[in-house]
């Protein structure tokens, strides 16, 4: 089964559906890290500086039993370099680990993944070297990489992350997962 989950690491409404992806979904899905900011639909993450917004997506991890949000600063912050990374770490077979662990970083930690050294430090708890690191998310086939994914996922009809595509459908949001696993289990939609 074609299944994808699209995030990026910007994103809270991605990480609390990266926290839980792998035990919603009863098959594996590939993780394709994406710009939100190139999606038609996305969310601009200005509005998350208010506080109801915040207090929705707190109150949402503490539901799901994840480690209370602590809120990178500033943010919303610039994911370009992170998302780089992390299509580097695809590239070389850990963008999973390494994903949840700057989500972890991000929204768990509290820092900026616009700084590179919390960057690297999620990428050395997968066991990414620093410089290989810090070369490959310059690589200019990375870059397009990430730029040809986004614009597939776009054409697929993903406007904003998390997504979850399952053949031909597509499942925005982070509640979605559930709607999504259905489908994949052999329920209809």
């Amino acid at each position: 089964m074609d299944a994808t989950f699209y995030f990026d690491l910007a994103s809270p409404l991605a990480y609390l559906a990266a926290e839980r992806v792998l035990h919603v979904a009863p098959v594996p899905l590939e993780w394709q890290p994406v710009l939100a900011r190139e999606l038609s639909g996305a969310e601009s993450f200005e509005t998350f500086r208010l506080e109801v917004p915040h207090a929705e997506i707190e109150r949402r991890a503490r539901a799901l039993g994840l480690q209370p949000l602590r809120w990178p600063q500033p943010f919303p912050f610039d994911s370009a370099f992170a998302m780089r990374v992390a299509t580097y770490a695809k590239g070389i077979g850990r963008v999973v680990p390494f994903a949840q662990a700057a989500f972890r970083q991000a929204f768990a930690g509290g820092h900026n993944l616009e700084r590179a050294d919390f960057v690297l430090i999620a990428a050395a708890a997968c066991e990414m070297h620093p410089q290989a690191v810090l070369h490959g998310a310059e690589l200019r086939s990375v870059q397009a990489q990430l730029a040809a994914a986004t614009a597939k996922a776009a054409r697929a009809g993903v406007r904003d992350v998390p997504a979850v595509r399952i053949g031909e459908q597509v499942f925005i949001g982070e509640r979605a997962l559930e709607e999504a696993g259905a489908l994949m289990a052999g329920g209809t939609r």
